[in-house]
C-alpha cells in the first residue's frame, strides 16, 4: 500500500518552491500538512500554494532543520505570533 499524499502548503521564494514552516503555541518549530486542498484553504486561505508529499518525504525534508513535530489537518490558526523571548 503507497503512502497517502499531504498537501503541504510552500511559499514562493526566488526562482523555487520552499516548505512553510510554522511554531507551535510553544514556540516549536513543526511542518504543517493537510489531507485535503480544502482543508488547507479553510485554515490557510484560498490562494495559499502547496505541493503533494508524503509524510516520509516531508519528515526528510525538514530532518536537518530542528523540526521534530509535523502537524497533519491543524485545527486553525493562532491570530498573533508567539513572542520569542530571550
Amino acid at each position: 500500500m503507497s503512502e497517502p499524499r499531504l498537501f503541504v502548503p510552500v511559499r514562493a521564494g526566488g526562482c523555487a518552491l520552499t516548505l512553510r514552516l510554522f511554531r507551535t503555541a510553544s514556540g516549536k518549530r513543526a511542518a504543517v500538512a493537510f489531507s485535503s486542498p480544502l482543508k488547507l484553504a479553510k485554515v490557510l486561505g484560498p490562494d495559499q500554494r502547496w505541493v503533494l508529499l508524503t509524510a516520509p518525504a516531508l519528515r526528510g525534508m525538514v530532518a536537518d532543520l530542528d523540526v521534530s513535530i509535523t502537524i497533519i489537518d491543524p485545527a486553525g490558526t493562532m491570530s498573533q505570533p508567539v513572542t520569542q523571548v530571550a
